[in-house]
């Protein structure tokens, strides 16, 4: 396990060790996150036990806009008007998944995306050919880590390649909003109050 601060990590090495199979610990601007390649099955098994998290809940993404067409089977009308105005920035949206996707990033034919705020995430995504694993980093049914030391005491025996070290976050989550449903509807309250008038 290694501990790169924000400043000196390399972008380009990071995805590398993601293509490969690594599993990451990064800063968004809301929380800390482990990060995986989004269809390494094997890794992102391992990534359930890490968090001793339910196999029913589905992880998350951070993806580019580029990425989109990798996971989503179609973007609803709404989801375009909520992305032009809320990304990059703290709102996940669950679109409608294509159907080869791993099973570990889809719920009911559904899967969380978001591009995240300004930090270390977003460059990460932008200069990324596929999107990236954002389950928060902490174990499952304890609150997400906003600070380093938090992220050690949750994974300090475990098999995380690479943890970059942000410094403290702002701690407050993503607001997911399902917009495959008509009205689309807030699944959990975050950092945002998104309009969802947008027509």
């Amino acid at each position: 396990m290694r501990i790169v601060k924000v400043e000196n990590a390399s972008i380009i090495k990071v995805l590398d060790t993601l293509q490969n199979g690594g599993i990451i610990v990064y800063p968004t601007e809301t929380l800390y996150g482990i990060g995986v390649k989004y269809d390494l099955k094997e890794v992102l098994k391992k990534v359930y036990e890490i968090k001793k998290r339910p196999h029913e809940k589905a992880f998350p993404l951070i993806a580019d806009l580029k990425h989109l067409e990798l996971v989503a089977e179609f973007i609803p009308y709404v989801a375009q008007k909520l992305i032009e105005k809320y990304w990059p920035g703290p709102l996940t949206l669950l679109l409608p998944a294509k159907n080869n996707l791993p099973e570990e990033i889809t719920r009911d034919g559904k899967v969380a995306v978001r591009m995240p705020g300004q930090s270390f995430a977003l460059n990460l995504i932008q200069a990324s050919t596929f999107p990236i694993t954002a389950t928060s980093a902490n174990i499952s049914g304890y609150k997400g880590a906003d600070n380093i030391n938090d992220v050690l005491k949750y994974f300090k025996n475990e098999k995380i390649e690479l943890i970059i070290d942000g410094g403290k976050l702002s701690g407050i989550p993503s607001t997911i909003v399902d917009v495959t449903v008509e009205p689309p509807e807030i699944i959990r309250k975050g950092a945002i109050q998104p309009d969802l008038s947008l027509h």
